[in-house]
């Protein structure tokens, strides 16, 4: 060990000995009615959307991002100098082994999402996890269950639930104030950028590209599906469906009102503009259909369109939601748009409220969540029933055919290569593979 290493890792077991003796009298469970305990915070993954939430999380209070972790040693260092935080080092684990750190932020790439995030929960830390919170459906019931089981707080990286605009808009549909609603449309149109054709190369300097692909399958470092393009590949992203595409359908299915998996899945969708690399589509167009919420309603559907080469954005806005319902329509974005019509199309003003529905940060209700033993807005539940409209989303244009969905959807009924999509491959032998059976 070098002496800068060996000064770096002292300083770092320094904070962590520090902050174990502030917070002795705390542990897990007794983060409940004080509002004000204080709260250790580690960061795992220190990309822009890590750093981001991580600052907002640190606007809380009673809140310190107490350690960074990332295998990129320029990430990890930016992010420790941003965060006033100590440089936990490139190994997650050092983080969950800290007892003197009580939740963590999971901001890694998707196909760590849910690994990293059940291993904190075994090790009793609180999550707040980036959006999908899976790489596939399985890994969501399992973080669930893990969730469950340790008693912990699970926050999904929806932030949209926290968005006074939106939460004001969806409690306005579920208050009937378009009538029924039985349709919903939510979009992602927006130019994405061509990635090119690549061929393997050296990882870059100061990147532990192991610790980086983890359980994912051990493929050559390629440099276009590192940072922010593996988004496109699909051992490690779920595409703009899983990436933007995740809020979209998130609010629909809110406005909705189904608590229910969809009964029927058809997607179509293929690259019909870019000729390079990426492994998801370019162009997709999914339709979900679920069961009557209850016993005097009526079968619902949702269509989600993806266009990622396109300016020309539905009522101006690159991502929204319209809700049609039997009195009319309600579209709202969370780029802070909203419009009512009647069921002639009049334009309505939106009915005053004393105050909004909701109100404070997403960070800010995942702690308070952590602090009063109580739910987030976006818990588990809420997380896995979005990523499963995610996850057989892309199964359905994977497969190219409709899916009849059956209760949970462990399995799709006649329907093998579907099925095994709702899991995936893992690296043999890693020590972050998730097991069990949710």
């Amino acid at each position: 060990m070098t002496r800068a290493v060996a000064g770096s890792r002292r300083r770092f077991l320094a904070r962590s000995t520090a902050s174990a003796a502030i917070l002795a009298t705390a542990g897990h469970s007794a983060h409940a009615a004080d509002g004000a305990t204080p709260v250790a915070v580690g960061l795992i993954g220190c990309g822009p959307q890590g750093r981001s939430v991580a600052r907002a999380m640190a606007q809380v209070p009673g809140v310190r991002v107490a350690a960074v972790v990332d295998p990129d040693t320029a990430r990890r260092g930016q992010a420790a100098t941003e965060l006033a935080a100590a440089d936990g080092g490139a190994d997650l684990r050092r983080v969950l082994d800290d007892p003197g750190i009580h939740a963590v932020i999971v901001a890694t790439p998707d196909h760590w999402h849910a690994p990293a995030a059940i291993l904190a929960c075994d090790a009793g830390k609180h999550v707040y996890v980036e959006k999908p919170c899976s790489h596939n459906l399985r890994e969501a019931r399992l973080l669930r269950e893990t969730a469950r089981r340790r008693g912990l707080v699970v926050q999904h990286g929806t932030q949209s639930r926290s968005n006074p605009l939106v939460a004001d808009a969806v409690a306005l549909v579920r208050e009937g104030l378009i009538g029924e609603v039985l349709f919903a449309r939510a979009w992602n149109v927006q130019r994405r950028r061509d990635i090119g054709r690549r061929q393997p190369s050296d990882p870059p300097p100061g990147v532990d590209y192991d610790l980086w692909v983890g359980p994912a399958p051990l493929v050559p470092f390629q440099d276009n599906r590192f940072h922010y393009t593996w988004r496109w590949w699909h051992a490690f992203g779920c595409g703009d469906v899983g990436n933007d595409g995740t809020h979209e359908l998130d609010i629909a299915r809110w406005g909705l009102g189904v608590d229910a998996l969809p009964t029927r899945v058809a997607g179509l969708g293929g690259k019909a503009f870019f000729q390079d690399d990426q492994e998801f589509p370019d162009t997709a167009t999914i339709a979900y259909e679920f069961a009557a919420p209850g016993p005097a309603g009526r079968p619902r559907q949702l269509a989600f369109e993806m266009r990622l080469w396109s300016g020309n954005y539905p009522h101006n806005c690159d991502s929204g939601v319209e809700f049609h319902g039997t009195d009319g329509m309600l579209f709202v974005s969370k780029r802070g748009k909203l419009e009512i019509l009647d069921g002639r199309n009049k334009r309505l003003d939106p009915p005053a409220r004393p105050e909004p529905v909701v109100s404070g940060s997403h960070q800010a209700d995942f702690i308070a969540a952590i602090r009063t033993a109580g739910r987030p807005r976006a818990d588990m539940d809420e997380a896995l029933r979005t990523v499963a409209l995610v996850h057989l989303g892309n199964i359905a244009i994977r497969v190219g055919r409709a899916l009849r969905v059956d209760g949970d959807a462990t399995a799709i009924a006649g329907d093998a290569e579907a099925t095994a999509l709702l899991a995936r491959t893992y690296r043999e032998g890693h020590w972050a593979v998730p097991s069990g059976v949710a």
